[in-house]
């Protein structure tokens, strides 16, 4: 690896300092000739403008900048500068925007494109946001046609998802922290192989304007007739800066692993194996951050791991829930987080591990006991028979405990939606903490006791459910309440963030995003 882009790679690997992650000066390239550059093959102008455009990737901070001329994309010919790719079937495409300074053009505009082709008159669909606040999604329905729109709702919109399905194109927009609001058309021949893209047009021939884009994603969704927990696309190891929303991709597989658990020293995340692979499949492996590479955890006979593993608060010792025995029903058990013999902690199954105390004294669970699904706690040393702490009708899950020791938080489908809620850790004052629309799975809680992140899927998941493979938001909350905020706008769900996410400072969520080989 001695090109220019295998060299800013190699350079942009983190630093670890003081125990939690760094990153090291940011590198840019421009690719020679309009190559590839971050995941796109080419960028060129498009339509001849004036100006000439470029496009750069920074590999340290996964950002794009497109710098550009031209005098629109609109009517019947369009000027701008495309970093595209060739992509067949269907795809989500995900950026965040932000327009750098001013701008000249109350007009200029940018976001992603499909195309049928490279030809100035091409037909084309975009999610565009305009200098002004506009947000649209555009279309050309022929070679030299005339350009429509359909406006989003959504002004001044940062956020933006274009996803293709079966020939169906729909534009998602939010302003970061908001959920997205949809505009779709259905009847837009582009074609099975099309260019898409992140593009730019300043909307005026003498102006160069510049946009950066964060947090990009090029997504292969799974297949519509795949078959949940029998067939598996891969999957990304994502970290989330809290505090600003960016995102940095650390590890791809195509082999699917779920649910990293942050070691207490920020050195490294624990995740389990899953998919088809008979080698791969329920194992834990250890990814350190300074070797961007995973190594195997041995965990004796138990290596039919799910995704509920959970480290103590002293990062010494490690509680599993494994399929390996009690004819395949979940076992939780305890051993040393380096890896070692298994000790069974649950007489009675299926139990599903999610919290360990503060002090090291209880593992709390959720319990499927005579068809029901309640929460459970019980001694760690396994000294004792198991607690029940909720009795509601239908799912209770997720429980953890806040740092304190005091609470115990967990997600509750039994006001309908499912909800977040909390309890004393004695199971009494049980309240509802999230009051929306969404359903609220897997409250997390920060270290330092200040936050509660979790996953909310929205009304086309059947509240009692998390499935694979879905369009999810990551959402924070301060803990003494408030309306949640979005963080990530991710496709997700099982295993996204099954287990406690977040770094020891609290600044930073470890979580699992999806998408098949591109």
């Amino acid at each position: 690896m001695h090109s220019l882009q295998g060299r800013t790679k190699m350079l942009a690997v983190a630093a670890l300092g003081s125990g939690l992650i760094c990153a090291l000066s940011p590198l840019a390239y421009a690719s020679p000739n309009g190559g590839p550059m971050g995941v796109f093959t080419s960028h060129a102008d498009i339509g001849e403008p004036k100006l000439k455009g470029a496009a750069t990737y920074n590999a340290a901070t996964q950002e794009y900048r497109l710098t550009a001329g031209g005098t629109n994309v609109w009517g019947e010919r369009d000027e701008f500068h495309f970093a595209s790719r060739t992509m067949k079937g269907d795809f989500i495409l995900q950026a965040r925007t932000e327009f750098v300074g001013a701008g000249v053009d109350p007009h200029r505009k940018a976001g992603w494109m499909v195309r049928q082709g490279l030809d100035a008159d091409a037909p084309y669909v975009d999610a565009v946001v305009h200098g002004d606040g506009l947000t649209s999604l555009q279309f050309r329905r022929q070679k030299g046609g005339i350009t429509e729109q359909i406006e989003s709702t959504v002004k001044g919109a940062d956020v933006i998802q274009l996803e293709r399905r079966a020939g169906t194109y729909t534009f998602s927009a939010a302003r970061f922290g908001d959920p997205f609001s949809a505009v779709k058309i259905a009847d837009l021949p582009l074609g099975d192989e099309v260019q898409i893209g992140l593009f730019l047009s300043s909307h005026n021939p003498d102006v160069i304007e510049q946009i950066v884009f964060r947090d990009v994603r090029v997504i292969r969704p799974a297949k519509p007739d795949f078959t949940p927990y029998r067939d598996y696309i891969g999957s990304q190891l994502e970290l989330l800066d809290v505090r600003t929303g960016h995102r940095h991709i650390w590890h791809r597989s195509q082999l699917p692993f779920e649910a990293p658990n942050w070691t207490p020293d920020g050195a490294a995340v624990i995740f389990n194996a899953s998919g088809s692979n008979p080698d791969w499949r329920g194992r834990l492996y250890r990814y350190d951050f300074s070797t961007r590479q995973p190594t195997l955890i041995d965990t004796g006979f138990a290596i039919r791991n799910n995704n509920d593993h959970v480290l103590s608060f002293d990062g010494k010792m490690m509680g599993i829930s494994d399929q390996s025995t009690d004819q395949g029903q979940s076992t939780i058990f305890t051993l040393p987080s380096t890896g070692g013999v298994p000790k069974r902690i649950t007489p009675l199954t299926p139990s599903y591990l999610h919290g360990w105390s503060p002090d090291g004294k209880f593992l709390v669970y959720t319990g499927g006991r005579k068809g029901e699904f309640d929460i459970y706690k019980i001694p760690s040393d396994g000294s004792g028979p198991e607690i029940r702490l909720t009795t509601a009708k239908g799912v209770d899950d997720g429980p953890e405990y806040t740092p304190d020791g005091k609470y115990i938080y967990f997600n509750s489908v039994r006001s309908g939606k499912m909800q977040i809620w909390r309890m004393t850790a004695d199971g009494k004052n049980q309240e509802r903490v999230t009051h929306d629309d969404f359903n609220n799975w897997f409250p997390h809680i920060s270290p330092d006791g200040k936050w509660i992140a979790m996953i909310s899927y929205g009304d086309d998941v059947a509240p009692p459910e998390h499935p694979y493979y879905k369009h999810t938001y990551l959402r924070l909350m301060p803990i003494e309440g408030g309306t949640p905020k979005v963080i990530a706008y991710v496709y997700g769900g099982q295993g996204t963030i099954n287990v406690p996410s977040w770094s020891p400072d609290s600044t930073t969520i470890a979580f699992v995003s999806n998408t098949d080989e591109l």
